[in-house]
């Protein structure tokens, strides 16, 4: 399939609306986890790969799966599993018998959005394979620079807790994810909405996404990421965005902070959590709102701290804190 077409000319306030349809129709499928939600959108129009971690059963995989009902483009899945090789992800050559020649197998990566369910189970061979594409979105093989379809979005999954047969992902690749969602539990009203929802599928405990409407085309999302980018951006909070990221180099009870990365995706997300929320401008409000999804899994937490028991959103927290804010 080929590259999508040039993104049709959209309105802010066209955006707006079609943002404020494809959040409502994603709900009908994830009961809460709003906030989950939005920063999921806020990846899509910022046009960066997202990591969503939560223990079994919070419907990681379904929120993935959700946005992939409501977007008309290409969608693809991969379970990671152990014994799952690169050319498994990337695709290889096959020696083709009628024409006596080696042919090229596109592997799963070459889609729109692709699922990693459960990223962290395959070791680091594997998961190297989706570094090329994540950072170039090209993948080549046998020699040969093969580009995947715009827009593309990697949506990995993985369990915190469970430590037996996983292999922690390397540095190089966490950077290369522009946001980690962390899903917690739900809230009582949502749990017994949930409940009350799931057991009237005829599925088990599944919950429904066929019924959901796909409202996105791959050239509407294109559209919106170039709509984020053009949005006017003050040199106050690109300076603010910059602070935040370099304070996390300064000890601040971490021992290792954000790269220049870290600083590029927190103003891209600015720009489209201002999309996402209907503004005509990117705040000091957008950047903070991004914060912690952006950063969480760029640092490393002092030992002494872990002893006692903080986290890394806490001391991100503390931090923002810490610089000031331009004001208006």
């Amino acid at each position: 399939m080929n590259d999508a077409s040039p993104p049709p000319p959209l309105t802010r306030q066209q955006a707006g609306q079609l943002l404020q349809a494809l959040r409502a129709e994603i709900r009908k499928a994830v009961i809460g986890q709003q906030a989950v939600i939005d920063d999921l959108l806020t990846a899509l129009i910022a046009n960066g790969h997202v990591l969503v971690e939560g223990v079994p059963g919070l419907g990681k995989t379904l929120l993935v799966r959700a946005l992939a009902r409501c977007f008309g483009g290409d969608f693809g899945r991969i379970q990671f599993t152990p014994d799952l090789m690169p050319s498994d992800v990337t695709g290889h050559a096959v020696y083709d018998l009628a024409s006596e020649q080696f042919k090229l197998r596109k592997g799963p990566v070459f889609t729109h959005l692709l699922l990693a369910d459960e990223i962290n189970r395959a070791p680091a061979k594997t998961q190297a394979a989706l570094l090329e594409v994540m950072q170039e979105r090209q993948v080549t093989l046998e020699g040969r620079a093969l580009p995947v379809q715009q827009p593309f979005l990697v949506l990995a999954t993985q369990n915190p807790i469970e430590q037996e047969g996983t292999y922690p992902l390397p540095e190089a690749e966490l950077d290369r994810f522009m946001l980690k969602l962390r899903m917690d539990y739900p809230e009582a009203a949502d749990e017994l909405a949930l409940v009350r929802q799931a057991v009237r599928s005829t599925r088990a405990d599944m919950l429904e996404v066929a019924e959901l409407r796909p409202l996105l085309q791959a050239a509407d999302v294109l559209a919106l990421q170039q709509l984020a980018s053009e949005l006017p951006l003050d040199e106050r909070v690109l300076d603010y965005a910059v602070r935040l990221v370099r304070r996390t180099r300064d000890g601040a009870g971490l021992t290792l902070g954000a790269g220049p990365r870290a600083s590029i995706d927190l103003v891209r997300c600015g720009r489209a959590r201002a999309l996402l929320r209907g503004g005509d401008f990117v705040t000091p409000d957008d950047i903070r709102d991004c914060v912690l999804a952006v950063l969480r899994h760029r640092v490393c937490l002092a030992p002494e701290l872990d002893i006692e028991g903080l986290s890394v959103d806490q001391v991100l927290l503390q931090l923002l804190d810490q610089v000031a804010a331009p004001r208006p």
